[in-house]
């Protein structure tokens, strides 16, 4: 009765394409037990402590990429060399080639991975016209351990940062399985002071975790997963058999599944972290409350928008010379920003129209005499918020079809054939899915003070408390939940 079945047990354990390892998943919550316990009994034994979890990381990789954990190993190991050689020499063109090469090994490596088959058929009419995809595998999170791993060189280039003489804490620093395939991209100067730290979970910081965890988990596996299962998907994968407003709210649909699925992975990242005893920034504010588009940008995906800032806006010069330079400086980084999401050409447009929307915002601004810090109140704040959050939702349209053709039919419904009589009918037929959706929205425009004071009551809450809500939010998410695991979307960039 109680022999085990180990070919069972091994394909639980062994790397599944259909089910990558994910937060929200039974295995990960009950691996993660057995590694906290371990984690604590190793507390005051820093070396063994990393070593392990920098195990259970390469692990957690493979369990959503398989035999390409090795690239992890890579990139870790070349770019530690890098800083460290970089570090000693002198003359600034030798240090300028040394981080050429570390650009060379990450960007080749995600260039490789993501934008082969995108510039294989950009090319394709040059010879015979034919383009037959090439089979590449696109590991999980490729282009945020690269994007953090570069932060580390770079930032030892600029004289910004000491290299670390332990190969150990830089790969713990890389693989750390919380930000490992989503994110959010934690910078080497804010995570490396915190890896020789005394271990130390306060009260607080574990309440706080807790409650980043329920967040999280609620987003992703509640709002997220069933309004995209059973209504999102339906109008995107075929706009041209909804009417207008059929396709409207499942673009709002849209909008509010991509937050809580983005900032629920964020939400179960910065809270694992906590329990672990490390703090990442936060990556998510609010960001359909967003006035402007620049405002948008400070509140949505932080850790990539201050990234592009820092690494590739002021690379290409910022806003240092001159006003046109600064336009187009604004509208290349976005326009690469776009193409890091994913080889296509609905992400280059997405990438475009935030660019161009960022310079006109910055030209308006200028010609208004208006500073950074300065906001609207009142009625000018409100249709701020509104034009923002629907320019946002517009651009969402490219970004989530597949196809440019499917977003211009699905443009075309709701512009031409809108039909807002079926709305009824609509509400009736997917009232769940509007009342999530209500849900959803409610939650995010309500007032910082609200979420800073559910946060402060499961801080308050004792243990046994804090582990009732989560049993009973993981009961509530078996109950709903499909049959197949949903992948977090920003796994796929």
């Amino acid at each position: 009765m109680w022999q085990l079945d180990w070919s069972k047990l091994a394909e639980v354990l062994t790397y599944n394409v259909k089910q990558p390892m994910i937060f929200s998943s039974g295995l990960f919550l009950l691996l993660f037990l057995g590694v906290s316990f371990v984690y604590m009994l190793l507390q005051k034994k820093d070396t063994a402590r990393i070593m392990f979890i920098t195990l259970f990381s390469y692990y957690f990789y493979y369990k959503s990429s398989g035999i390409y954990f090795f690239l992890l190993g890579v990139v870790t190991l070349t770019d530690f060399l890098l800083a460290r050689w970089m570090s000693h020499l002198k003359t600034r063109w030798k240090r300028v080639l040394v981080l050429l090469l570390s650009l060379g090994v990450n960007l080749g490596l995600l260039c490789y991975f993501k934008y082969t088959n995108f510039f294989y058929q950009l090319l394709a009419p040059l010879w015979d016209g034919r383009y037959q995809p090439l089979d590449i595998f696109l590991p999980v999170g490729i282009s945020f351990f690269t994007f953090q791993s570069l932060s580390y060189t770079i930032d030892v280039y600029r004289r910004e940062l000491v290299p670390l003489n332990r190969l150990l804490d830089y790969a713990f620093y890389v693989s750390f399985f919380p930000q490992l395939v989503a994110g959010p991209i934690v910078r080497a100067r804010d995570f490396i002071p915190q890896i020789r730290q005394p271990l130390r979970v306060s009260y607080r910081m574990f309440g706080t975790g807790v409650f980043f965890i329920i967040s999280g988990l609620f987003k992703k596996a509640v709002i997220s997963d069933y309004i995209s299962v059973n209504f999102v998907e339906r109008i995107f994968d075929n706009p041209a058999l909804y009417s207008g407003v059929e396709n409207l709210f499942g673009l709002y649909g849209y909008a509010l599944q991509i937050y809580c699925d983005f900032s629920g992975y964020s939400d179960m990242a910065i809270g694992i972290a906590l329990l672990l005893g490390f703090r990442f920034p936060m990556n998510f504010n609010s960001p359909y409350k967003a006035d402007s588009i620049t405002d948008f940008w400070h509140r949505w995906h932080i850790s990539l928008s201050t990234w592009l800032r820092d690494y590739l806006y002021i690379s290409l010069g910022g806003n240092r010379r001159g006003k046109i330079r600064t336009y187009v400086n604004l509208f290349l980084t976005m326009l690469l920003g776009g193409l890091w999401h994913g080889a296509s050409w609905n992400f280059v447009v997405w990438g475009a129209f935030h660019g161009l929307a960022l310079a006109v915002h910055k030209f308006w601004r200028y010609l208004l005499h208006k500073s950074k810090t300065e906001t609207s109140m009142g009625f000018r704040r409100f249709w701020g918020v509104f034009f923002t959050f629907h320019f946002v939702c517009f651009c969402w349209i490219f970004f989530r079809n597949t196809t440019f053709d499917a977003s211009i039919v699905m443009l075309k419904q709701i512009f031409t054939a809108f039909h807002p009589e079926v709305f009824p009918q609509l509400v009736d037929g997917y009232w769940k899915v509007f009342a999530l959706m209500g849900v959803g929205y409610l939650l995010h425009f309500s007032p910082d003070s609200c979420q800073n004071s559910c946060c402060r009551m499961i801080i308050r809450l004792p243990l046994l408390g804090k582990a009732f809500l989560l049993i009973v939010l993981i009961y509530w998410i078996i109950q709903i939940k499909s049959s197949d695991v949903q992948p977090f979307i920003y796994f796929q960039f």
